[in-house]
């Protein structure tokens, strides 16, 4: 028999947009995973955010040492900037879940997540502690670890705080009360319907010198991991690089690195390491009763093993499977038995996967199903049953011919929505609302459709799960994979984030919708106090499988200041109520990305006055600032290079720079004298923050200032005016304190010093026990014009609806007629 081998190595293998559902069965793969059977250790890495993690560390642990290796993200880093797109908080964190997704699929660890929400930068753990509600988010990780059962734990940061962030020092005093609690059964005893009290081995924590931050020693325990595994042709630091890089929300592209490389160990609880991270760990098969049997009959199969030709195994791997699922430790045998069956699958010369007909699918709708699979070696295999939820195909041992693909079809009704399930309830400012606690860890939604094949391997019955996907063909991209899509009948999609007021004038909302299926039925809007809304809803009928329209609603306020109200569409959709709307996050280096917000908007109203209507923006690394902008009544214009560059810009009332613009955008080296030149003769130009790190030209603004890492987190911090007759404060709008009630996350971040006599100072601000920082807010006349710098944080605020916020930009858009 003539056969072809890929050398497509396992850390190659690319996201699940782009790869197949059926793990990788090339040379290189197989031999990694019959190392990985012989092996009973498993290590877990606990850290705050995506892109904590040690990724170098991780394929050691993985690839190298062969043990079960997990990362646990308290958070899936919601509270960060955005540097491929506008999405921002539970968005961002949906990328950045995927991402972590990704770079685990190329570093062969596992992901898990806690509740925790991330809020944004904290000083502090106090502060962290608090805002997550630390019982319940310790109590993720403790159920994490009785799940997981890491012999070894490791901490990327420690708990005294060089760190430098409240979450990151939160993370490691979570661990560290977590190794303890995990053992101890009174602790979360309702978790022990389910798992088992577990105590590690000893917790770690991984050192680190990077920055101005030193915390190696030469007396810690190390372990080389810069060496190169001449079976997936790559060294860990290499693969490392490779992981790291699917960061790209972050901009964390990273080079490889090669040659040796330690990483440094402390002991914070357990025994210490003397000679190996697994001192006194039995990672064999002996750490489990019968498990010699085991260990024997593996040890035969490794001598006469060839991953060239593997189905000769076969017969032997069948029988390893028997003693395996006698094995009483349930953790082991459940973890062994799945990973024995994909082998023998891989080593049969199996290739099966299922996929739905369409992308997406309307609850109760069938969901038409076309199972594949075939035998690329032999025709000993036999296919038994395919079951998919509660539909199952009986085939009674059908023989899989030898290289001819078999299809089978079949259907199940669409029954769950496939919102993630951390976004399936409202939740508070740092920690999601889980509908269920057994919940917690898992970066996925456990209950996704799944299609379960049972094949016959001499004589032996093999059950595996493929998820149920769906498959098409793009003319440039090739074959693509993405998630089904299981949606509501119909979803409202409301135009505005938010509607602000500032008369007794009503607005139009309009409201876009599609359905999902056929449907008929109504749409209104939930009663609000202080709003009318007209008309009271409005009917469809007949409408189809993707149709889309639109509806208006007009509406009015009737108390003179009514307050800030949401704004909830209900959908009675084949009578049933829906009030879901619909999102849809795309981009190439990551799968397909669909959730279903409330279908609300915010009603806000505020006392505010305008003037100028033009606004050029240079977009940043991401914000949705334009929008925010355009709701109170600007014409706002994104601004390219070479209308920066040629065109006339004096027609403009004022010129915005987005965030991190400066960061981003290396063009702007080159825009910058045409931006100064404007301000000069008269225009009005305003630079929203920049991280300190990386910024495109030596001097933003004309005068010198210095961008630094400093910033005010608490967004009820107070603030002094400290220039109340600045224009700024009083044109057209009067600036008081109370414009800085009811700000979100955080106040400003990156604040500057060394600021040069010619810029004006406006607010003074810091969070409690440090000193003041006026560096937030900094105007300074040039020319004829007005230079603004802002470190205040208006690209969360405006999105979110703050009336204060609205007011003070909208301030530093309108300068005075001279």
């Amino acid at each position: 028999m003539k056969r072809i081998h890929l050398i497509v190595l396992l850390l190659s293998t690319v996201v699940f947009s782009k790869a197949q559902t059926n793990p990788p069965t090339d040379i290189g793969s197989i031999q990694q995973n019959f190392k990985k059977l012989d092996v009973l250790g498993s290590v877990l890495y606990v850290a705050a955010h995506p892109d904590d993690e040690n990724t170098r560390l991780l394929a050691y642990l993985a690839q190298e040492k062969h043990y079960r290796t997990g990362y646990l993200s308290l958070t899936r880093g919601d509270g960060g900037q955005n540097l491929i797109g506008n999405e921002q908080s539970e968005l961002l964190g949906l990328i950045r879940t995927q991402e972590l997704l990704a770079a685990r699929r190329i570093d062969g660890a596992e992901q898990f997540f806690t509740r925790a929400n991330d809020f944004g930068f904290s000083k502090g753990p106090e502060e962290t502690l608090k805002i997550w509600d630390k019982e319940k988010v310790l109590g993720d990780v403790v159920w994490v670890i009785r799940k997981f059962r890491p012999d070894v734990i490791i901490c990327r940061f420690p708990t005294t705080g060089e760190g430098g962030h409240g979450h990151h020092t939160s993370s490691a005093i979570l661990a560290q009360e977590a190794f303890s609690a995990a053992a101890d059964p009174n602790r979360y005893p309702e978790q022990l319907k389910y798992v088992k009290p577990w105590q590690a081995k000893r917790l770690l924590w991984n050192t680190f010198n990077f920055g101005n931050t030193n915390t190696t020693a030469a007396d810690q325990f190390k372990i080389n991991v810069g060496i190169y595994n001449p079976v997936l042709g790559k060294a860990y630091g290499e693969i490392a690089a490779e992981s790291r890089s699917n960061h790209k929300s972050q901009g964390f592209g990273s080079a490889k690195q090669r040659g040796e490389s330690f990483e440094f160990f402390k002991t914070i609880l357990g025994d210490a390491p003397q000679n190996d991270l697994m001192d006194g760990v039995n990672t064999t098969w002996k750490r489990v009763k019968d498990g010699d049997a085991v260990e024997a009959t593996l040890g035969v199969i490794a001598k006469s093993f060839n991953a060239e030709t593997p189905e000769k195994s076969v017969p032997a791997l069948i029988q390893l499977l028997g003693k395996v699922e006698k094995i009483s430790d349930t953790y082991w045998r459940e973890q062994k038995v799945k990973d024995l069956s994909n082998f023998i699958a891989a080593c049969s010369g199996l290739w099966f996967e299922a996929y739905a007909t369409e992308a997406t699918y309307a609850l109760g709708d069938k969901i038409n199903i076309r199972a594949q699979a075939i035998n690329r070696f032999s025709n000993r295999v036999k296919i038994n049953s395919i079951t998919s939820e509660d539909n199952t195909i009986t085939l009674d041992s059908k023989v899989l011919p030898e290289n001819e693909l078999q299809s089978f079809d079949s259907g199940i009704t669409a029954s769950r929505l496939t919102q993630p399930y951390w976004l399936a309830q409202p939740h508070p400012i740092g920690i999601y609302t889980l509908p269920d606690n057994t919940l917690a860890g898992n970066p996925e939604n456990p209950d996704l459709p799944k299609v379960t094949f049972q094949f016959i391997i001499e004589g032996k019955p093999i059950n595996i799960d493929r998820r149920l996907i769906y498959k098409f063909v793009d003319p440039v991209r090739g074959e693509v994979y993405q998630p089904i899509e299981i949606t509501p009948p119909v979803t409202a999609n409301i135009e505005g984030k938010d509607y602000i007021f500032s008369a007794q004038q009503p607005q139009t909302v309009l409201v876009n919708l599609k359905s999902f299926t056929k449907a008929s039925g109504s749409i209104s809007f939930k009663a609000v106090s202080g709003w009318k809304i007209s008309p009271e809803k409005i009917d469809f009928t007949g409408k189809d499988k993707n149709d889309e329209w639109s509806v208006a609603f007009t509406i009015t306020p009737t108390d003179a200041k009514p307050k800030t109200a949401e704004l909830e569409a209900v959908v009675n959709a084949n009578g049933k109520p829906f009030s879901l709307s619909l999102r849809r996050i795309r981009y190439d280096h990551v799968p397909a990305i669909t959730l279903f917000p409330p279908a609300q908007t915010k009603l806000v109203y505020l006392d505010l006055k305008t003037t100028g209507k033009k606004i050029g923006y240079i977009a940043g690394a991401g914000d949705q600032m334009p929008e925010a902008l355009r709701q109170v009544g600007y014409d706002v214009h994104m601004l390219s290079e070479n209308e920066v560059m040629n065109g006339d810009l004096s027609g403009y009332d004022a010129i915005v720079t987005g965030v991190r613009a400066y960061n981003v955008s290396e063009r702007l080296a080159y825009e910058q004298p045409k931006l100064l030149e404007y301000v000069k003769n008269g225009g009005n130009l305003v630079v929203q923050y920049n991280n300190n790190n990386g910024i495109v030209v030596k001097q933003i603004g004309p005068y010198p200032f210095t961008v630094v890492n400093r910033r005010v987190t608490d967004e009820n911090a107070a603030v002094t005016i400290l220039d109340k007759e600045n224009p700024v404060l009083n044109y057209p709008n009067k600036i008081t304190s109370d414009d800085f009630s009811g700000w979100i996350q955080e106040r400003g971040l990156y604040f500057v010093t060394n600021i040069d006599p010619q810029y004006k100072t406006i607010f003074q601000m810091n969070d409690k026990g440090e000193e003041p920082l006026n560096g937030s807010l900094i105007v300074g006349d040039y020319g004829k014009g007005r230079f603004v710098y802002t470190s205040l944080a208006f690209f969360r605020e405006l999105p979110a609806g703050v009336p204060g916020a609205y007011r003070l930009f909208v301030n530093l858009l309108s300068r005075p007629k001279n």
